[in-house]
């Protein structure tokens, strides 16, 4: 049987720090990509810190320069390569098209996860799978290819990947100050990675201030610390398809400018160096989130992935609250309860810890069709909540147009095209024709530790470890077995 490529295969990029547990994180991705369709592409703009930047090419061209600019081009392929796939997707998460890839490889299939816009997962052209899992048949002819160049004395000097790029002092990038050393490298798309490699404790430099606050209480920042070094090294396979482990925006960690990390995240970071959360011996999925709206998440009303045990429906608060509390907050009546009524949750003091949201035919009939959903004739009139998990959050989800046509929204989708909802976690009703008042709390997907409770937690002298144990039950806080 013929295996058909499904994508053109970067060449591996070879390490280029000596320090120990190194990431590769995709700082700039698809870089050239407009010129794929005949369009300008901006050029990449590196600008050192200090001391000159050091470009080495694969053909060994050396470029040492304080400013270095890097523009694209397209050469036609002699030979046109040609990829056939059958892509299932797009997905709304990395997680979701996990658990599709993960369902194909139990029945012997093997597959690709990729994110050339949104998350897809490929399967070679040839390759039968279920008629239940919805896939579309492409085949790709690829006839130029994009590549990297620099001005020189004579003219343009063509660049060959992968590139690597050293920066004594740092290089700046965007508002920050990254040490590197770099990569420019190839993807799975024709375009190219703008890629540091960076040891896993300085990388938390640029992750735990901007995920939980640099202002937060030491327990909690430590908390965060952990949750950052264990998540990074259970997906650090996100990007394999593209040759890196991880992205810098909010797909993974937001990780930005570690230069301004200061010394109590520092502290913090150290305090815990090395260690992370496991389960059965290996790094678990700290998903973490703004605030829960009082009531922790199962996972799988986040995702379509499977339950784990340390990832159940619990509510966040002091024992005394929580006994009042009915449940199942699946249940309409206790939801509305929970929802109006005060709250003694941890965490509560948080601003979207309940939150009001009005949204109307327009606005839903914009969104719905910026996601591809419907045609632009589309006008929704009766919006409805079809299933909830047993936090009370909506699992799925219908929107009904005027011509009797409906639209199903279910988990994660359900906030990547209603953007103004900070969580799933919500009551709705017609408060007018074609206007919807959506009533509810949290914000995030309110799977694994709430940093407002955190926050909380820590400042009523929980230490980190107490803080992870009641997010994460189970769990074990360690080194790496």
């Amino acid at each position: 049987m013929n295996v058909f490529a499904t994508h053109q295969a970067p060449p591996q990029t070879p390490l280029i720090s000596s320090e120990k547990n190194v990431l590769l994180v995709g700082i700039k991705p698809y870089l050239g990509k407009e010129i794929i369709n005949d369009q300008n592409s901006p050029s990449l703009r590196l600008v050192s810190n200090g001391r000159k930047l050091i470009l080495k090419d694969a053909n060994g061209i050396i470029l040492k320069a304080k400013e270095i600019n890097i523009g694209w081009r397209a050469r036609d392929l002699l030979n046109p390569k040609v990829f056939i796939r059958k892509t299932i997707g797009p997905f709304a998460s990395f997680e979701s098209a996990e658990k599709v890839a993960n369902d194909l490889k139990e029945k012997g299939i093997e597959s690709t996860i990729a994110h050339p816009l949104d998350w897809e997962v490929w399967v070679s052209g040839d390759i039968e799978i279920p008629a239940s899992i919805e896939s579309v048949y492409q085949k790709i002819k690829v006839s130029k290819t994009v590549f990297p160049y620099v001005y020189g004395n004579n003219g343009k000097i063509s660049l060959k990947g992968p590139i690597s790029l050293e920066a004594p002092d740092g290089m700046r990038w965007g508002k920050g100050i990254y040490l590197g050393p770099f990569s420019i490298q190839s993807d799975a798309y024709g375009s190219w990675t703008l890629v540091e490699h960076v040891p896993i404790e300085r990388y938390l430099n640029g992750v735990v201030p901007y995920e939980i606050g640099a202002t937060s209480p030491e327990a909690a920042l430590a908390a965060q610390a952990v949750l950052a070094r264990t998540w990074a090294l259970a997906n650090s396979h996100r990007f394999k398809v593209d040759g890196y482990n991880l992205c810098s925006d909010t797909q993974c960690q937001v990780y930005k400018d570690p230069s301004k990390a200061n010394q109590k995240i520092k502290t913090a970071i150290k305090k815990t160096a090395g260690i992370i959360l496991t389960w059965k011996k290996k790094p678990i999925n700290t998903v973490y989130h703004a605030t829960n709206g009082g009531v922790m998440a199962s996972v799988d009303e986040a995702w379509s992935i499977n339950q784990v045990p340390y990832l159940q429906m619990r509510l966040d608060g002091p024992k005394q609250w929580t006994r009042k509390v009915d449940l199942p907050l699946s249940n309409e009546k206790y939801l509305k309860s929970f929802l109006f009524s005060k709250s003694e949750a941890f965490g509560s003091d948080h601003p979207l810890f309940r939150w009001e949201r009005t949204l109307e035919s327009s606005e839903i009939s914009e969104q719905l069709n910026q996601a591809q959903k419907v045609s632009s004739s589309f006008y929704p009139n009766k919006i409805q909540v079809l299933t909830r998990g047993i936090s009370g959050r909506v699992t799925s989800m219908k929107i009904e147009g005027k011509t009797g046509s409906e639209i199903f929204l279910k988990l994660d989708e359900i906030r990547r095209v209603l953007r103004q909802l900070p969580s799933t976690l919500f009551v709705v009703k017609e408060i007018k024709e074609g206007k919807w008042l959506f009533s509810g709390g949290g914000f995030g997907h309110g799977a694994g530790m709430s940093q407002s409770g955190a926050i909380e937690l820590a400042k009523n002298g929980w230490t980190t470890k107490q803080i992870l144990s009641h997010y994460y039950p189970k769990t074990k806080y360690g080194f790496l077995p």
